[in-house]
């Protein structure tokens, strides 16, 4: 029986890689709290021009319309095409309110691991993500 970090996990991961636009809508309302927040580490690009004119670069979804979007275009971007697929990486670790996370991007075909990335979810009191502090690995 999975613990129930790990339970969390692959419904975080299944939800990037789901095709049918209304079952994924519902799954980040399940996952999401109404005004959860989803914020993900920048391009090392994107942080050198911003800092360039003393901007601080954040990509930031609050909320489930914003947070479906994001949702959306990644899978638009990447799985959609059917050259990718996300995959929960290792296991998932519980502190008090806070879950980590590691995430895979691979070939849908197989083969070598294309990126790794890594979350920190802040759960609410009903066990919905609140905060989503997202980071690309490589």
């Amino acid at each position: 029986m999975k613990n129930p970090a790990e339970e969390l996990a692959d419904r975080y991961v299944a939800v990037w890689n789901e095709p049918d636009p209304d079952v994924r809508r519902k799954a980040v309302e399940e996952l999401w709290t109404e005004d959860g927040v989803h914020l993900l580490e920048p391009p090392e690009e994107m942080v050198t021009r911003a800092a360039e004119i003393g901007v601080v670069a954040a990509l930031e979804a609050r909320g489930h319309d914003a947070l479906s979007r994001r949702v959306t275009r990644a899978y638009d971007e990447f799985v959609a095409p059917g050259e990718f697929v996300f995959r929960r990486r290792g296991e998932a670790a519980v502190l008090s309110d806070l879950v980590k996370l590691r995430w895979e991007m691979v070939p849908a075909s197989g083969g070598e691991v294309l990126a790794v990335g890594i979350d920190l979810l802040v759960l609410g009191a009903d066990g919905r993500i609140r905060k989503d502090y997202q980071f690309i690995e490589g």
